[in-house]
């Protein structure tokens, strides 16, 4: 397996959000980029040998086909997971934000009392 490659750095030496930083999209897309190339492998083999193609040409036909969807999962599965990344860090910056207003307000409470 090839070596991951490094968390590209701000200039404050805090990571970069992104796809490939993030601990579960790797294997997501992993799994996607699989099915999709299998099933794609799969769709065309069956639609060649049932059109009648002879068996050779049809397993080639199904290479080809599954190299493309492989190409076309990877692709959407990383386009899906950009907008996860963003929408999770949304979250977590609401949250942090709920929190320390949480906070003033209790700090504002007790200096009241």
């Amino acid at each position: 397996m090839a070596d991951k490659q490094k968390p590209a750095k701000r200039a404050d030496g805090a990571a970069l959000p992104s796809v490939a930083n993030h601990p579960r999209a790797g294997a997501q897309i992993a799994r996607a980029k699989a099915w999709g190339g299998l099933g794609g492998f799969a769709l065309v083999a069956v639609l060649s040998l049932r059109a009648g193609v002879p068996t050779a040409d049809a397993l080639l036909r199904a290479i080809v086909g599954g190299i493309a969807s492989y190409v076309a999962a990877w692709a959407c599965a990383v386009a899906v997971w950009r907008h996860l990344v963003i929408a999770e860090l949304r979250a977590v910056r609401s949250h942090r934000a709920a929190e320390a207003a949480a906070r003033r307000a209790a700090a504002q409470r007790a200096d009241a009392s």
